[in-house]
């Protein structure tokens, strides 16, 4: 397969989720993403950095705002360290409510304030070792450095940063200044293909890059099972989950499914919680926004991204299944990844 393979794992505990990325590096994954809400990205990042040897390392995505980008660039240049230069660095901006209501961040225009965020952080990661001052000042983001040297030899002064991003502005933010691009869970192949590539574009030529420098990564929602249907039930959770939030409802429409969202939302109104709406999704709904079915099945639906991705991320389904479920299924995907690599 062309495409390069890159799992996200699961665990109940950081330990479970490094021995999941060392089963997926032993299993010939390329990269290993941890997210960030139920946990630091950053921290588990390190943790698998520890627990791993050559497989790369990344967030997908860590929260880029609630951070100093000073603090981010530090934690890049300490995990390329422990990794010995196997770090991805994964930003995403997250939500206005997620950031002012959670975190009591700071918030600007996402999109401005993160083309500031990333020219900070390639900044310091560049220069901090030096001992010069380093300035900045922008309409969301300043730095006035000086009298500081971070007295350790790094591993790289260049670290590839990933943007994630859904619309069309972020999107064309992470083609033109990213190094790459990270979709969101629910990225159909058409979607890629008619959306979301034209907007990458854009912004590459913005930047004039060439198309082999920036790698496109599809997060992909994965579950297998030898019973194709419980497969797409163990599925169905995670687009009951999102089809609650009206802000995706360009995408529902996208694929003639706002219907089908509406529905949803109407369910999620009656006090139902989010991770429990897989029972109003169809199986029709699971075949165009995720990969899941047996074994076959799966493998041919992630070839349908061939030509617009460079990697596929797969990720179990959580939401709605217990954890022992969940672990199945996470159990799946790693016993899939050689066949995927091999060929």
């Amino acid at each position: 397969m062309a495409l390069q393979i890159t799992f996200a794992p699961w665990g109940e505990t950081i330990a479970e989720v490094v021995d999941a990325a060392q089963r997926a590096e032993k299993a010939g994954a390329a990269v290993v993403w941890v997210p960030e809400l139920h946990r630091s990205a950053t921290v588990t990042t390190a943790a698998m950095a520890a627990g791993t040897s050559t497989i790369t390392v990344g967030t997908a995505i860590a929260l880029a705002f609630t951070r100093s980008p000073l603090i981010t660039a530090l934690e890049a240049l300490d995990i390329d360290e422990m990794s010995n230069g196997r770090f991805i660095l994964g930003l995403g901006s997250g939500v206005e409510r997620l950031n002012l209501d959670w975190h009591n961040s700071r918030w600007g225009k996402p999109v401005a304030h993160m083309r500031e965020t990333v020219a900070i952080i390639r900044l310091l990661i560049e220069q901090s070792h030096l001992g010069n001052r380093m300035t900045f000042e922008g309409e969301f983001e300043r730095i006035d450095i000086r009298g500081f040297t971070r007295p350790f030899t790094p591993i790289r002064t260049e670290i590839p940063i990933y943007l994630g991003g859904m619309g069309p502005v972020m999107t064309k933010l992470a083609g033109e200044i990213g190094d790459g691009w990270i979709s969101h869970e629910l990225c159909s192949p058409r979607y890629l293909r008619e959306m979301l590539s034209p907007w990458l574009n854009e912004g590459r030529e913005k930047s004039g890059r060439l198309r082999e420098d920036f790698d496109v990564v599809v997060s992909a929602a994965c579950a297998i099972d030898k019973d194709a249907k419980k497969a797409k039930r163990w599925a169905a959770g995670l687009i009951g989950f999102y089809a609650t939030v009206k802000t995706y409802a360009d995408f529902f429409e996208f694929h003639g499914m706002l219907d089908e969202q509406n529905e949803v939302i109407d369910k999620f109104k009656t006090g139902v919680s989010s991770d429990e709406l897989g029972d109003v999704v169809s199986d029709e709904m699971v075949d165009a926004l995720t990969l899941a079915g047996d074994t076959d099945e799966v493998i041919e639906k992630i070839s349908r991204y061939e030509g617009f991705a460079d990697s596929v991320k797969l990720s179990p389904p959580t939401h709605g299944l217990s954890n022992p479920t969940i672990r199945i299924a996470q159990n799946q995907i790693i016993d899939m990844i050689p066949k995927l690599v091999n060929g």
